[in-house]
C-alpha cells in the first residue's frame, strides 16, 4: 500500500508517503513567520500559501520517497478539525488528485492524525499490547483525555472548559511579550528558571459552584486562570519584566502551572482507568516539562508511555497516512468525505 497524505488545517502545509504504514518521506513547510507579527495564525494568510507551497510539498515528498504519482495506490487528507479555509486547499487537491489517477481518497480526522502519530517511526506501526490506552491530546486549540479500549473506540473522558493548553502558553508568550509560537519560546526562555518561585492555579482545583459538563470535573482542564494569574502578576510586580532572573523564574513558574495541570489529570485517568499504556500527542507533546513529568509517571504507575517523536508532534502529513493506514489495515474501507469540516467530532470507527 503505497499512501501520499496531504495536511493542511492550520499553518502547516505537509505531504507524507507512507508504503505499507512506514514513513519513506514527511514534508512540513511552516508559516510560523508569516504568523509570528500577529501573534496568531491569520486564517486569510494561511490559505493563501497553503495554495502556493502545496504543489511543491506534494512533489517533494514523492521525489524524497523514489515515487511517481501513477505509483499511488490511494490519498489521506485531514478534511477536519481546523481552518475551513484551510481545510479546503488541500481537501481539493487531494479529491482533483485522486480523480485524476483514479485511486481512493480517505478522509482522516486531525486528532486520529496525532493520536496514531505514537505508532510511527522507520517500521511499520504495532498496536499490539497497547490498549486499553489512555490519550492526552494537546493538540492546538484542543487539550482532552480520550480512553480508547481498542483502535478506534474513542471515549472522550475530560477536556477543557476554555481555553487549550497551547493556547494558554502563546497568550502567556504575547502577554510576557516574548513572540509566536508560544510552546517553544516559552520552553526556551525558561530553560534555568525557578519552576517554583511563583504559585499559579492548576485550574479546577477548588471544588464548588455549578457544574454544568458531562465530564467529571476531576479530570477536565482549565487554563483562563493560570492566564489570568499571569497578567495580574505583571500588573502588580513590572519589575519582574526589568529583572532576567525574575523572568526567567516566572516563565518557568508560568510552563510549570501548565505541565503539572495537564499531568495531574493523566495521572487521575490512569488510576481511575484500567490501561496497558498512555501516551501523549500533539504539538505540546513536545514540552521539555510535560514529558519528564509523564515519564516520571510511568515509572510511578508501572504503565507505558508513548510518545511520538519530535517530527512527528507538529502538524504533519505522515501522521495523516498514518491513521488512515491503521484504519485500512484494521479491514474499515476508505471513505471520501463530501466536504470538509471544520467542527468535525472524533467519532468511533464502527459509527462512520
Amino acid at each position: 500500500m503505497i499512501l501520499l497524505g496531504i495536511e493542511t488545517s492550520c499553518d502547516e502545509t505537509a505531504a507524507a508517503l507512507l508504503v505499507d504504514g512506514t514513513v519513506r518521506s514527511n514534508i512540513i513547510y511552516s508559516q510560523i513567520a508569516k504568523h509570528a507579527p500577529y501573534g496568531g495564525v491569520v486564517p486569510e494568510i494561511a490559505s493563501r500559501d497553503h495554495v502556493k507551497k502545496l504543489p511543491g510539498i506534494m512533489e517533494e515528498a514523492l521525489h524524497e520517497a523514489n515515487c511517481a504519482f501513477d505509483q499511488l495506490d490511494a490519498i489521506a487528507v485531514t478534511y477536519g478539525p481546523g481552518l475551513a479555509s484551510s481545510l479546503l486547499i488541500g481537501y481539493s487537491a487531494a479529491r482533483a488528485l485522486s480523480q485524476r489517477l483514479n485511486i481512493p481518497l480517505t478522509g482522516v480526522h486531525h486528532h486520529e492524525g496525532h493520536i496514531y502519530s505514537v505508532f510511527l517511526g522507520e517500521n511499520p506501526p504495532v498496536l499490539d499490547g497497547a490498549f486499553p490506552m489512555m490519550v492526552l491530546l494537546v493538540s492546538g486549540g484542543d487539550t482532552k483525555l480520550v480512553y480508547m479500549k481498542a483502535p478506534g473506540r474513542y471515549e472522550i473522558i475530560g477536556q477543557t472548559i476554555d481555553d487549550a493548553a497551547g493556547e494558554a502558553l502563546d497568550k502567556g508568550a504575547l502577554l510576557l511579550g516574548l513572540g509566536y509560537p508560544g510552546g517553544p519560546v516559552i520552553q526556551r526562555t525558561a530553560e534555568g528558571g525557578n519552576p517554583r518561585a511563583v504559585r499559579f492555579p492548576r485550574g479546577l482545583d477548588n471544588v464548588g459552584g455549578e457544574w454544568k459538563y458531562d465530564f467529571d470535573r476531576k479530570l477536565c482542564f482549565s487554563f483562563s486562570g493560570v492566564k489570568t494569574a499571569l497578567l495580574y502578576h505583571v500588573q502588580n510586580h513590572p519589575e519582574t519584566l526589568h529583572d532576567e532572573t525574575a523572568k526567567r523564574d516566572l516563565i518557568a513558574s508560568y510552563q510549570e502551572a501548565v505541565a503539572d495541570a495537564l499531568a495531574v489529570r493523566v495521572e487521575r485517568a490512569l488510576e481511575q482507568y484500567a490501561c496497558a499504556s498512555f501516551a501523549c500527542a500533539g504539538g505540546v507533546s513536545l514540552n521539555k516539562v510535560l514529558r519528564e513529568k509523564l515519564g516520571r509517571l510511568s515509572e510511578k504507575c508501572g504503565v507505558p508511555l508513548k510518545l511520538s517523536s519530535p517530527k512527528l508532534c507538529t502538524d504533519n502529513a505522515a501522521m495523516i497516512a498514518g491513521a488512515a493506514y491503521i484504519k485500512w489495515a484494521a479491514g474499515h474501507p476508505f471513505v471520501t468525505p463530501e466536504d470538509v469540516n471544520p467542527n468535525l467530532k472524533l467519532a468511533n470507527w464502527d459509527n462512520t
